[in-house]
């Protein structure tokens, strides 16, 4: 067995969370070379490199998967915020098993659904850590009444602001999985009384990054931070000045001394075939502007035609060729054909292999 010594540089994974407006998004745009997939929309005021906002829990997943590929282009993926991509989540597996609304699954069972669709989601991320890219995650925080089992009395504190419930346990999950949870809010100097001492106002408003675990919030890390920590990227730059490197990089090839060759032909792009012929025009400008835009947003990814969805419903008895997409069950379109996107691609592709060129 092979015995690994010493400290390990990788990517790292953050969660910044605190209250809204505190400046979260600005911290992680002072992040290296990042690239964000701003679920709200919350970056339009910052210079920085940003992908669609995501309309579905399907294109957020495919949007990662590419940022994974970019490794050296971009250093750091922003996801601002994973409370509102937990949304997404959410409403997937609601679409997946034809319900509502999360708890009418009853028993908490939907819950549980959630947690499990969150934590693969994770594991995503995960793989983008090991391709060399660090993961931050933004969050807005909560303040929920919390009782120690041990102790008297209850007091309040911040959490994230992950499901509304006591039984969710997606805000655990991601802070486990996470190497640094910094915990960013403003820090009260003072409390002015009048006359009669009576208390009424607060003082001061400096921004603080808290960087440890305390009673009234969570925070942590692995990298020997002070307590707290003004609300600067040159307060933790130096923990990500370090490169990392993806994991199970392949060994460079050997170059040899190449011998005389012809010089190549260089050959045309292959033209993307669709059963609705050669669409000269931008895909989506030829889609109907009335279909739901979290479908729309993965057929433009995709270049997909209404009528190649159309022939994939149709295969599957669905629904006949000619019924226009507009006229599907909304349950059908966000459960089925935005749910199960991959599969029903993957139709897409095996019909365009036996069209003839």
């Amino acid at each position: 067995m092979e015995v690994i010594s010493g400290k390990i540089e990788k990517a790292k994974k953050v969660v910044l969370y605190g209250p809204e407006g505190i400046g979260k998004s600005s911290l992680a745009s002072q992040f290296p070379k990042p690239i964000f997939i701003d679920t709200e929309g919350s970056t339009t005021e910052l210079e920085v490199d940003r992908l669609p906002a995501p309309t579905s829990w399907t294109m957020l997943q495919q949007q990662v998967d590419w940022v994974k590929q970019q490794a050296g282009r971009f250093e750091t993926l922003v996801i601002d915020t994973i409370d509102w991509a937990e949304m997404q989540c959410t409403n997937y597996v609601c679409a997946q098993h034809n319900k509502k609304g999360i708890e009418d699954f009853g028993y908490g069972q939907g819950y549980i659904y959630a947690k499990e669709e969150l934590g693969r989601f994770l594991n995503k991320l995960s793989d983008v850590i090991e391709a060399g890219i660090h993961v931050v995650l933004t969050a807005h925080s909560q303040i929920v009444k919390f009782e120690q089992p041990d102790e008297m009395g209850a007091y309040d504190r911040y959490q994230l602001k992950l499901g509304k419930k006591t039984s969710s346990q997606t805000a655990p999950l991601v802070k486990e999985w996470a190497d640094m949870v910094l915990f960013i809010n403003y820090k009260t100097f003072s409390v002015a009384a009048d006359d009669k001492g009576r208390k009424h106002k607060a003082q001061g408003g400096t921004r603080i990054m808290y960087t440890t675990h305390h009673p009234a919030w969570d925070a942590k890390n692995r990298h020997g931070l002070p307590e707290e920590l003004p609300l600067n990227f040159s307060s933790i730059a130096h923990i990500f000045q370090k490169k990392s490197q993806p994991v199970n990089q392949p060994e460079p090839i050997q170059q040899t001394q190449p011998s005389p060759v012809e010089q190549p032909v260089t050959q045309p792009e292959p033209m993307q075939q669709s059963n609705a012929g050669n669409i000269e025009e931008p895909i989506q400008d030829t889609l109907d502007q009335n279909i739901p835009k979290a479908l729309r947003d993965l057929m433009i990814a995709h270049n997909v035609s209404e009528g190649e969805i159309q022939i994939a419903v149709s295969q599957k008895g669905y629904y006949p060729q000619d019924t226009p997409i507009t006229n599907y069950d909304p349950s059908f379109i966000e459960g089925v054909l935005v749910g199960a996107w991959q599969q029903v691609y993957g139709m897409i592709e095996e019909f365009r292999k036996n069209l003839p060129f």
